[in-house]
């Protein structure tokens, strides 16, 4: 039987625990021990009749570009690469584009061409994926964070303001800001940029969730208001690589520096060479980097996928309004868009107003798991995470984002999820909840 999108082929699927998965390998990405090879689906030890809340749709081409790149003299760092870098700025308006392993990859390689760096401090919003504020730490850094807008759930221009402000006086200016356009909605981008212009910080635009989507009526990823923006190509993003993501920038030196640091800090370029090249065989390390490529089976993913890009677009949109209507008149707080932007719409969030029960949130959460619906929180507040709830931040300074993580739940939003499908999700999530009155 052939691979087709209407399979649903890659699934994401709950954390394998260690006990769950052992035979003596030690899997690359997890550090448990695992028989990956060995499992059969009727084996798999998870419920693949959910509908998950994401979920990539992949064609016979898109599974004909990878077979041809299979069959190619390159695997990687072939011609593949450029061209998915070339297709994505193109599309976007950006002059360079660096494909990376991953987002979080990219990330890294943001702040250190930025110059991040030991004593230098980077804010971003605690409403994202750990990866954005861990970027920061990777080069030495400090983080702090910005509470969310109540509306768009996206760094607050007011808050970044005022926090400013305060910093200015304690002289503790951030040197990089990292917007972060959640579920796929530009941040106010402008506002954000004048900001940068007064205080002097430099701005990294995480896009993660954002590709093919506009901000005031450009493509996100065009760099208008930031210096570099990055994307992800995780399987539940709106194009995919598998694993992958993508620095873009209109500035040569970033572009070129992103890039080296993306490979160990290597150059072939005589000019960039401290003497002459030895001969045709040499290269030089002239700064500590790392192996952040992406191969050329992922890019001929992405130059395939990034052909429906529109589409898949487009998609989401009318499954989002579908959502809007399907839960007009109901208690659930159905996503705002802020007139300026076309959203990517990675993700479709309801919230579940506290006014309704402290515990009504989880209630519903767990009835929609429990009825077979695979919903998300996006996400856990950063601050909340062991690993920075030891940093000392405190939960009454981001009240916006606390009241948010009460009451968020991100439906399933793929292009391949079926009216029937969205139909049960809202039948489910409109059910009735924990104990009734009944007079």
């Amino acid at each position: 039987m052939p691979l087709t999108a209407s399979r649903g082929v890659g699934r994401v699927l709950p954390t394998i625990a260690p006990n769950i998965l052992n035979t003596g390998e030690r899997s690359s990405d997890q550090g448990a021990l695992h028989f990956a090879p060995y499992v059969t689906m009727k084996e798999w030890p998870f419920d693949m009749s959910m509908i998950p809340y994401g979920r990539q749709n992949i064609s016979e081409q898109d599974i004909e570009s990878v077979v041809e790149v299979l069959r190619s003299d390159f695997l990687t760092q072939g011609p593949k690469v450029p061209e998915f870098e070339k297709a994505v700025a193109t599309y976007c308006g950006a002059a360079y584009a660096v494909a990376a392993n991953s987002a979080t990859s990219a990330l890294h390689i943001a702040c250190a061409a930025l110059g991040v760096g030991v004593g230098d401090r980077v804010w971003t919003s605690p409403i994202t994926f750990v990866a954005s504020a861990n970027c920061a730490l990777y080069c030495g850094a400090t983080v702090d964070f910005v509470d969310i807008d109540a509306r768009t759930y996206n760094m607050s221009v007011g808050c970044l303001s005022e926090k400013l402000k305060e910093a200015s006086k304690a002289g503790v200016l951030p040197k990089v800001v990292i917007p972060v356009h959640l579920a796929g909605q530009s941040c106010e981008m402008a506002a954000i940029a004048e900001l940068s212009k007064q205080y002097g910080f430099r701005i990294i635009e995480d896009a993660s969730h954002a590709i093919g989507g506009t901000y005031a009526g450009k493509k996100i990823g065009g760099c208008q208001y930031s210096d570099i923006t990055v994307f992800s190509f995780h399987p539940v993003k709106v194009v995919t690589t598998g694993e992958g993501g993508m620095a873009l920038t209109n500035d040569p030196d970033l572009g070129k520096r992103m890039a080296r640091l993306r490979s160990h800090g290597i150059t072939r370029y005589p000019a960039e060479m401290t003497h002459a090249p030895d001969g045709p065989w040499y290269y030089q390390q002239i700064e500590l980097g790392f192996n952040y490529r992406i191969t050329d089976l992922q890019a001929a993913l992405g130059v395939s996928q990034m052909r429906r890009i529109d589409e898949f677009v487009e998609r989401r949109h009318i499954i989002a309004r579908r959502y809007d209507q399907l839960l007009e008149g109901s208690d659930y707080i159905v996503p705002w868009q802020h007139p300026e932007t076309y959203s990517g719409q990675h993700l479709y969030i309801v919230r579940v107003p506290r006014r309704l029960g402290a515990a009504r949130h989880q209630m519903v959460f767990e009835n929609l798991r429990s009825g077979g619906v695979g919903v998300n929180l996006h996400y856990i507040p950063v601050y909340r995470q062991p690993y920075y709830e030891a940093m000392g931040f405190k939960r009454d300074d981001f009240p916006n984002s606390e009241s948010y993580y009460d009451e968020a739940i991100s439906l399933p939003m793929f292009p391949d999820l079926t009216e029937d499908q969205q139909t049960e999700v809202v039948r489910l999530l409109k059910a009735p909840t924990g104990y009734q009155t009944l007079f």
